[in-house]
């Protein structure tokens, strides 16, 4: 006689599980009236007084810490930041105010923190400067993309750094204008860096330096002190795309021109070079 088949078991029916209260309901359970009362009171507690800490009296941005800065001017720095006086300091938005002064012309990074009870602290990261570009009022700070950051007086003396760099004499009537957060023209700043590199040797001279200066009249010029000579080099138009090497190319030409006329007539009896086209170079005592 065989024995009768037991009902199939349902898969997982081993394991399900009745679904739990919520937790609310579990809570409620484990805490007594009076527990939940004073649970509900601590919170709105913490709640008060985290509202109070954020617009009461005590945790309010009082100092403004500054590091880093050398070119941007304090004055610059007080009127972005202006805001932050008296701003409850747990809603600073640090993010912001950093993107803020990375706008300002000689910023490149900036970093924000506050700091409890009453400070918040700035670390900047200034621009490289890359060039000096002097007009007949001030001595301007330049970086890489023609920017202006900074300036120096004209009668001071500009520190071992900048003094290494290369220096433009800008005597042209419009150079005047030229403020910090304006940019030179990319065409006539790529002459004026190309042109600075020039030195007295490539040209035959005896010189022992060239000073780079641009007028209304002549476009740039080579200025050697000593012998006493100023060779004209003229207007560079805007580079043509197709021909990048334009510049490059008639700067060559032109300094050859001048090097040529150095190895036929003595340099200290020359004055002035024409050297604007390079086939045809002109001087005079």
């Amino acid at each position: 006689m065989s024995k009768p088949r037991a009902a199939p078991r349902r898969r997982g029916g081993a394991h399900a599980r009745r679904p739990r209260q919520p937790l609310c309901q579990r809570v409620r359970r484990a805490l007594p009236a009076p527990g939940r009362i004073a649970a509900a009171l601590l919170t709105a507690i913490l709640a008060g007084g985290l509202l109070a800490l954020i617009n009461g009296p005590w945790l309010r941005v009082s100092q403004v810490a500054f590091a880093g800065e050398r070119y941007t001017p304090t004055r610059q720095l007080e009127r972005a930041l202006a805001s932050l006086d008296g701003t409850p300091l747990l809603t600073v938005d640090a993010t912001g105010l950093a993107a803020d002064l990375a706008s300002l012309p000689a910023i490149s990074e900036a970093r924000v923190e506050p700091l409890l009870p009453d400070t918040v602290r700035i670390t900047i990261v200034e621009k490289v400067a890359a060039f000096i570009w002097q007009t007949s009022a001030v001595r301007l700070v330049g970086v890489a993309d023609g920017t202006l950051i900074g300036q120096v007086a004209l009668k001071a003396d500009l520190p071992a750094d900048l003094a290494a760099l290369p220096l433009i004499d800008d005597r042209r009537t419009e150079s005047r204008n030229l403020i910090v957060g304006d940019r030179i023209d990319p065409s006539t700043l790529a002459a004026a860096l190309r042109l600075s590199e020039v030195e007295p040797a490539a040209l035959g001279s005896v010189a022992t330096d060239l000073a780079v200066r641009l007028t209304n009249d002549d476009g740039f010029l080579l200025v050697s002190e000593g012998p006493a000579w100023q060779a004209d080099f003229g207007f560079y138009p805007d580079a043509d795309q197709g021909q990048p090497g334009s510049l490059e190319e008639r700067v060559k030409d032109q300094v050859t021109a001048v090097r040529t006329l150095f190895s036929f007539e003595r340099e200290e009896a020359i004055g002035w070079v024409d050297a604007r086209d390079p086939r045809r170079v002109y001087w005079r005592p």
